[in-house]
């Protein structure tokens, strides 16, 4: 993997879940559980139902907030205010990934299908704080979620990146085809590869990947 496929690039955009922490940590089963509760209680349905639709809603929508604001008009504030009530001390410092990530030439900056604030107790539960030149969160999206290519346009048109000159590094792989369509250099962040056309290189130690980028 030559540093010369990403010579050209100034912005660096990091996926936050399973991304900048690896899914052995278990941080986003919490955010599982709550999920699972709050369609419970959104739409009066049982623990199995409403896991089956968190799933099915995941995967028609992208995100399961997705799926219930537009199939049941679920106001998102509460909704992210609750399912991101979690221990966050499940979370470990990465100095290694700190340092690799500080070495990046240009701007870094993180965007989640959570909130920003969420992402922000993340990075410094991972001890990244003061690493990344901006976070943004589905909020900055209008709530619209990755993959989905409006939502990428706007936090880019937000951000004032230029697609063309930025890499992208996400762990699911549905959420690298509108970046690479926009003419990003696309990582896959995850313990197996994808095949997918839209992704150009796969990295299970996302740390490793980084240190042969900037060594």
């Amino acid at each position: 993997m030559p540093a010369a496929f990403f010579a050209h690039v100034n912005t660096w955009v990091f996926d936050l879940d399973h991304t900048l922490y690896p899914p052995e940590m278990a941080l986003f089963d919490q955010i599982n559980v709550k999920m699972t509760a709050y369609v419970m209680e959104a739409l009066g349905v049982d623990e199995t139902e409403a896991n089956w639709l968190r799933l099915k809603y995941w995967r028609e929508h992208g995100t399961t907030l997705a799926g219930l604001m537009d199939n049941h008009g679920v106001d998102p504030g509460p909704y992210l205010h609750d399912v991101h009530q979690i221990d966050f001390t499940v979370l470990t410092p990465d100095p290694d990934l700190a340092e690799r990530i500080a070495a990046l030439p240009g701007r870094r900056i993180v965007y989640t299908n959570g909130t920003a604030d969420y992402a922000r107790e993340v990075i410094a539960h991972r001890g990244l704080t003061g690493l990344f030149d901006a976070v943004y969160g589905v909020e900055e999206a209008r709530f619209r979620p990755k993959p989905e290519a409006q939502a990428f346009a706007a936090v880019f048109e937000a951000d004032g990146l230029d697609p063309t000159r930025a890499a992208m590094f996400e762990d699911d792989p549905r959420n690298l085809a509108a970046p690479h369509q926009m003419g990003m250099r696309t990582v896959h962040v995850a313990p197996e590869p994808d095949p997918a056309e839209h992704i150009h290189h796969h990295t299970d130690d996302l740390t490793g990947f980084l240190e042969r980028l900037v060594p």
